[in-house]
Order: C-alpha cells, then sequence, then structure tokens
C-alpha cells in the first residue's frame, strides 16, 4: 500500500507540474520571449542609444526565460525534490504562484533535517495539493508555508486568506483532503484542517523527525 502510494505521488506531482509548465510557458516565458522578438525586430541602426537600449532589454528578457525554464526543469522530475531537499522543493512551487499573482511567504524555523526521500516526496505532494485547493476554492490572494523543525518533529501549515469553508466533505474538495490525509497516513504522520467560513484555512502536517 505504502508503495502504490508513493508511485501515485510521483505520478500525480508529474501530472500536475506538466500543468503547471504548460501555464508557465504560456503566462511567462512566452510572452518574455515575444517580447524579447518584438523588441529585435524593431532594431534602428541609425539610432545607437537605442540600439543598445533594445538590445540590453532583449537580452534580460531572454535571461528571464533562460531561469524560469532551469526553474521549471527542476520541479518536473521527482528526483530532483530529493536532490533539492523538501524546503527548496516548496520554494520553487511558490515562486510558480508569486508569479501567477499570489503574494507568497514560506517561513522557516530550527535547523533543517533531511528525511528519508520518500516522505519528502509524499509531503512535498500534499502541500501541492493544499496549493492547488487554494486556486480552485479560496479565492485567497496570500499563501504562507510555515516549517517548524524541532529535535524530533517537523510542523508544517499551509495557510491562506481565502473565504474558508464549513464543509470539508464537500465534492472535489472533499475528495482532495481525504486523498491527503491518506497520504499523511503514509507516512504516519497527523493531518488537521482549520477553515472557518470568511476566515481562510490551515492545513497543518505534524511528522515525527
Amino acid at each position: 500500500e505504502y508503495e502504490k502510494s508513493l508511485l501515485n505521488t510521483e505520478l500525480e506531482i508529474q501530472e500536475q507540474t506538466l500543468k503547471t509548465i504548460s501555464e508557465e510557458i504560456h503566462d511567462n516565458i512566452g510572452q518574455a520571449l515575444s517580447l524579447a522578438k518584438l523588441k529585435l525586430n524593431t532594431l534602428k541602426y541609425d539610432q545607437p542609444d537605442l540600439l543598445v537600449e533594445r538590445i540590453n532589454d532583449s537580452r534580460e528578457l531572454v535571461s528571464k526565460a533562460i531561469r524560469d525554464l532551469r526553474d521549471l526543469s527542476r520541479s518536473l522530475n521527482t528526483d530532483s525534490i530529493a536532490s533539492m531537499g523538501l524546503v527548496r522543493a516548496i520554494e520553487l512551487e511558490l515562486e510558480l504562484f508569486r508569479k501567477s499573482g499570489f503574494q507568497t511567504t514560506l517561513y522557516t524555523e530550527g535547523e533543517i533535517r533531511k528525511m528519508e526521500p520518500q516522505q519528502e516526496l509524499i509531503i512535498f505532494r500534499i502541500v501541492q495539493e493544499s496549493l492547488n485547493n487554494i486556486i480552485k476554492h479560496a479565492e485567497a490572494k496570500t499563501i504562507r508555508v510555515t516549517a517548524l523543525y524541532t529535535a524530533d518533529e517537523l510542523d508544517l501549515q499551509v495557510e491562506d486568506d481565502g473565504k474558508g469553508f464549513e464543509d470539508l466533505q464537500c465534492g472535489l474538495l472533499g475528495r482532495g483532503i481525504t486523498d491527503m490525509r491518506r497520504r499523511a497516513s503514509a507516512i504516519d504522520a497527523s493531518l488537521h484542517i482549520e477553515s472557518n467560513e470568511n476566515t481562510g484555512s490551515i492545513v497543518k502536517l505534524e511528522m515525527n523527525i
């Protein structure tokens, strides 16, 4: 059951990342490259000052596209989550959300400790699913992820300022929460969700490490 859960997690992360890549390429990378092409197509060789300015602007736009592609390539491979660590993987995920207009914060406390790669992979998917719920249901503007490391425990929270919800079992939201709880159980972690209408929500995961 654990191996099955782990395999499903890997596939779902890749599926979600491919969707994110599609949106990122269209909304950000594609736009940056289109602007660079536009500037290069309108170069005026008889105006040296303007020529240098547009070339420099195009260089910056291409550099931004390269950086964005590098971040996307890291998030595509589930092995990269194990190599970069849970906190860095969450940080990259929040960067993508920030480019989509959310205000995001990642706060860590204590000494960040590596766990088993499979555990970090499942925890990352729980965070990813929490973020997806925020996009689909919360109508939030800000997202805050907190990771507190103690000598023997990780306390992780995903918090938003959205509209909240009263019925945790309703529709797609209920299924998503059930999946998160199932994953938490697979790694002997506990998952709690706090939410009230119009007050946002908090997803809390606690795990011995």
